[in-house]
C-alpha cells in the first residue's frame, strides 16, 4: 500500500507532504500555541483532524486532485470530507469530551458549525455527525499509526475558562490553535520560500527602549505650555500605574491631553512588568486608524506595528506585515474594533484563526463610550472572559469614560452586566479636566427648538475659521449648500482617497492661519487631529458633542474657543442615536455650560444607557444562542457569527467611484486600476488599492443606479460608477439621499 500523504504538490513533481508527519506536526505546533491548561486540547485536535485523509477512496482522490486548493476543499459537491472520521474517533474515544473536539475537527476547513440542525440544517455538526460512522470505518481500513489514535486523558476546570458561559470562548481559542498550526504547516510544504519570511515580531523591551527614546525627544522640543505640562503628567501616571497588578484599567483623558502615545506607555510597560506578549490597539474608525498607525511608526520604527484593518493602503503593507496580519503575529497590532470583535464571535477559520495571539496581551479600545449598544451585552461578557481567565489587560481609553458598571432596572432585574472591577489610571479627573478645559460651550436658548439650514448657515458665515459637525450626509450636503464657497466638504460619500487628501489640505491652511471653513459628519470628530477656533455641533450624544469640542483650540494657542450647539430641523435617526440626543438634551438643560464635565458625562452616560437598554444590550440573542445549551455541548456558534455584525454589510453595496488624487509627484487614480483589472489582474493588493476608492451605499441607492445604467460590473460583485460627472470633487458621489433599511448606515 502507498504510504498515505496529506498533499501532493501542485507541480506533480517535488515529494508529497506525508500525513503522519503532518498530523505529528500540527499536533505539536496548536500544543505550542495554547496555554498549558489546555495544550493536550490542542495537540488531540492536530492529531485527529486529517484521520479521513486515511481512507483509500481519499489517497486516491488527492493523488488525482493535487494542489492547495484540494487541501482546503472539504466536502464540497465532488471533494470528498476528511473531517468527520476524526470527529467521530472523538466522540468514541473521548466519551467525556468528544463532541466538544468534534466541533473544532468537523469545522477546521469549513468553520465552526452550529450544534444543533435548528438553523443551520445540514451544515451543523449533528447532522454531520450522522456520516461520521462510515467516514470513520473507512478511515480505519488504513493502517494508521498507533500513536496518532491514541486518545490523551483530557481535563477541563469550568471555573477556569467561566463555566458555560465561556465555554464557546475558550473553544474558539482552542481552535485557533488548530487552525493556524494547520494553515503554517501546509503553508511550509505548498509555499515554502513564504513559510520563511516569516520572522519573529520585535521586543517588548526594544520597543520600550524606541518609545523612551522618542517621547524622550519629544518633550525636548516642545514648547512650554499648560497643555505640554498636563501630557507630561498624564505620561507620568500612566507609566506608574503600568505597575500594578493585570486587570481592566480605564484612562480618562479629555481630547488633546496626550492620551494616544500615553496608553501605548502604559500597555508597554504593563506588558513586560507582567510577561504579556503583545499590545493590540483597537479603534472604531478606519480614518482614526491610520492616524493612531502613523504616529506609532513614528515613535516605534515600521517594522514594529502591525496595521489590519479593510482598507489598509498597500503602500505600508510588506510581505511580513501582510503574513502577520494573517494571524497576528506581532508585538504592536493596530486594528478595528469591527475586526476585534467579530472575531471574537466569528466561525470561520480565517477570522478565528488569530484569537489565541489575544491570550496574555494588552488589548487597548480607543473612544471606547463607542461600544455598539445593540451588542455591548455580549461584547462587555467576552472582555471579562479574556481579563479574568486568559491574562488579557484591559484599558479602555477615551475623552469620555463610558458607565460600564452592572445596571439592574427599577425591579432589581440586572440589565447590563458590566466590567465592575476597573482601576482608574488618572487619579484626579475632575482636576484634570479643569486643566485643559480651552473651549466655552454655548448652548441654544431652547434646546426643543429646531432651526433651519438657512438660520443655521448665517451663524456660521459670520466665522472665516469654523467647523461645522452634522448627523447625516443629507444634512452636511444641504447645509454644505448654504455656506460660502470653498468650504470644504466631508462625508463617506467621498472614498477614503479622497477624504484623506482634504483632511490633508485643511491641515496645511490652519497650519498656515489661512481661513477655513468645514462642514462635515461625525468621521471627523474621533481621532482626527485639527484645530479649529471655532466648532459648531448638531445636537447630539454628550459624548459626540465632547469630541467635537475636542477639534477646538486643540493646542490652548487661544484663551478659550467657542462650541456652538444647535439644533437641526430633522432630530436624529431612531434607534439609539436618538435616544443618545434625548440623554443630551436631559443633561444639557440640567447642567448647561459645564455639560462636559467628567460628573456631567457620567450623568449622560446613566440616561442614555437607561433609554437604549429599553431596546435591549443584545438586540440579536447572541448570549442565549452561545449559552443556554452549552451544558450539553449544544452551541449556535455560525448563526451566532452571522449575526454579529458590527457593520451590517447586507444594507449596502460598495461602488469604485472615478477619483484621481494628485500629491505632488504621487498620482493615484482609480481608472488605472479599474482598467488593470479589468485586464485580467487580479490580486490582493490590487483589491486593496480598489477600495480606498469605494463609496458605500444603502442598498435601495445602488438598486436605483444599476437600474438607471450609472453602474458598470467590471468583475464578478464589483461595480464601477461609469459616469465621471456623478462624483464630484468637492461632495464625492452625487446621489440623492435614500433612506436605508437601517438609518444608521448614513451617519458618515
Amino acid at each position: 500500500m502507498l504510504t498515505p500523504i496529506a498533499h501532493t504538490p501542485a507541480d506533480g513533481c517535488s515529494p508529497p507532504h506525508l500525513l503522519d508527519e503532518h498530523l505529528r506536526k500540527v499536533g505539536e505546533l496548536a500544543a505550542s500555541f495554547a496555554a498549558p491548561a489546555w495544550a493536550d486540547w490542542a495537540r488531540q485536535a492536530g492529531r485527529w483532524h486529517d484521520l479521513g485523509k486515511y481512507d483509500p477512496a481519499f489517497q486516491d482522490y488527492i493523488r488525482r486532485d493535487s494542489g492547495y486548493e484540494a487541501h482546503l476543499l472539504d466536502g464540497q459537491p465532488s471533494h470528498p470530507s476528511h473531517s468527520l472520521a476524526g470527529a467521530q474517533h472523538a466522540l468514541l474515544t473521548q466519551p467525556k469530551f468528544g463532541r466538544l473536539l468534534a466541533y473544532l475537527i468537523a469545522g477546521h476547513h469549513t468553520g465552526l458549525p452550529d450544534g444543533p440542525a435548528e438553523y443551520q440544517g445540514a451544515a451543523s455538526l449533528s447532522h454531520r455527525l450522522a456520516q461520521g460512522p462510515q467516514a470513520l470505518a473507512d478511515a480505519l481500513r488504513a493502517d494508521i499509526p498507533a500513536d496518532l489514535l491514541a486518545a490523551t486523558p483530557l481535563t477541563l476546570n469550568p471555573q477556569a475558562i467561566g463555566g458555560k458561559d465561556g465555554l464557546h470562548l475558550w473553544l474558539r481559542l482552542v481552535f485557533s490553535c488548530l487552525v493556524d498550526a494547520d494553515f503554517l504547516d501546509s503553508e511550509a510544504y505548498f509555499q515554502p520560500e513564504q513559510a520563511q519570511q516569516r520572522r519573529p515580531p520585535p521586543d517588548l523591551a526594544d520597543l520600550r527602549a524606541r518609545l523612551d527614546a522618542y517621547l524622550a525627544d519629544k518633550h525636548a522640543h516642545a514648547a512650554p505650555s499648560a497643555v505640554n505640562s498636563v501630557r507630561a503628567d498624564v505620561l507620568r501616571q500612566c507609566r506608574e500605574q503600568a505597575q500594578q497588578p493585570p486587570g481592566c484599567y480605564t484612562l480618562t483623558v479629555p481630547t488633546g491631553g496626550g492620551k494616544t502615545l500615553s496608553s501605548l506607555a502604559f500597555a508597554l510597560e504593563h506588558a513586560l512588568a507582567h510577561g504579556k506578549r503583545r499590545v493590540i490597539y483597537a479603534i472604531p474608525y478606519t480614518s482614526i486608524i491610520e492616524q493612531t498607525a502613523e504616529v506609532f511608526r513614528a515613535a516605534l520604527g515600521d517594522d514594529a506595528v502591525l496595521e489590519h484593518h479593510s482598507s489598509l493602503d498597500v503602500e505600508h503593507e510588506t510581505v511580513h506585515s501582510r503574513l502577520a496580519a494573517e494571524n497576528w503575529d506581532a508585538s504592536v497590532i493596530v486594528t478595528t474594533n469591527v475586526q476585534l470583535f467579530e472575531s471574537l464571535f466569528a466561525a470561520r477559520t480565517s477570522r478565528c484563526r488569530k484569537l489565541h495571539r489575544l491570550v496574555d496581551s494588552v488589548i487597548v479600545l480607543d473612544e471606547a463610550q463607542l461600544l455598539p449598544i445593540p451588542y455591548l451585552q455580549p461584547l462587555l461578557d467576552a472582555l471579562r472572559l479574556l481579563t479574568e481567565h486568559y491574562g488579557v489587560t484591559l484599558l479602555l481609553c477615551t475623552a469620555t469614560q463610558p458607565a460600564l458598571h452592572t445596571r439592574s432596572n427599577s425591579f432589581g432585574d440586572i440589565q447590563l452586566r458590566g466590567l465592575d472591577a476597573r482601576r482608574a489610571i488618572i487619579q484626579r479627573e475632575a482636576q484634570l479636566y479643569q486643566q485643559l478645559a480651552r473651549v466655552r460651550l454655548h448652548l441654544p436658548a431652547d434646546l426643543d427648538a429646531r432651526q433651519s439650514w438657512a438660520d443655521i448657515a448665517r451663524q456660521i458665515s459670520q466665522h472665516p475659521s469654523v467647523l461645522v459637525i452634522v448627523n447625516t450626509r443629507r444634512h452636511c450636503r444641504e447645509l454644505h449648500a448654504l455656506l460660502p464657497d470653498g468650504t470644504f466638504h466631508l462625508s463617506a460619500l467621498m472614498c477614503a482617497e479622497h477624504r484623506s487628501q482634504q483632511i490633508a489640505d485643511i491641515r496645511q491652511r490652519l497650519a498656515r492661519g489661512e481661513p477655513v471653513r468645514v462642514v462635515s459628519t461625525t468621521l471627523i470628530e474621533a481621532g482626527v487631529d485639527v484645530d479649529f477656533p471655532v466648532v459648531f455641533r448638531a445636537l447630539a450624544g454628550l459624548d459626540s458633542i465632547a469630541q467635537a469640542a475636542g477639534r477646538c483650540n486643540r493646542e490652548g494657542r487661544l484663551p478659550h474657543g467657542d462650541v456652538h450647539v444647535f439644533v437641526p430641523p430633522d432630530p436624529s435617526p431612531l434607534g439609539w442615536q436618538r435616544a443618545a440626543e434625548e440623554a443630551a438634551r436631559t443633561v444639557l438643560g440640567q447642567c448647561g455650560a459645564d455639560a462636559l464635565a467628567p460628573d456631567a458625562m457620567q450623568r449622560y452616560f446613566n440616561h442614555y444607557y437607561g433609554k437604549a437598554g429599553q431596546a435591549g444590550f443584545d438586540r440579536e440573542g447572541l448570549h442565549a444562542l452561545l449559552t443556554q445549551h452549552a451544558g450539553q455541548g449544544e452551541i449556535f456558534f455560525r448563526t451566532a457569527a452571522e449575526r454579529m455584525r458590527l457593520i451590517d454589510n447586507a444594507h449596502t453595496v460598495a461602488v469604485i467611484v472615478p477619483y484621481t488624487r494628485q500629491d505632488g509627484e504621487c498620482s493615484r487614480d482609480s481608472h488605472a486600476l479599474r482598467c488593470r483589472l479589468q485586464a485580467g489582474e487580479m490580486h490582493r493588493d490590487l483589491l486593496r488599492q480598489l477600495q480606498r476608492f469605494t463609496v458605500s451605499l444603502p442598498q435601495p441607492q445602488f438598486e436605483r443606479l444599476r437600474r438607471a445604467g450609472e453602474l458598470e460590473e467590471i468583475y464578478r460583485d464589483i461595480w464601477w460608477v461609469k459616469n465621471d460627472v456623478m462624483y464630484d470633487e468637492k461632495r464625492g458621489l452625487l446621489v440623492g439621499e435614500i433612506e436605508a433599511a437601517n438609518p444608521e448606515q448614513l451617519l458618515c
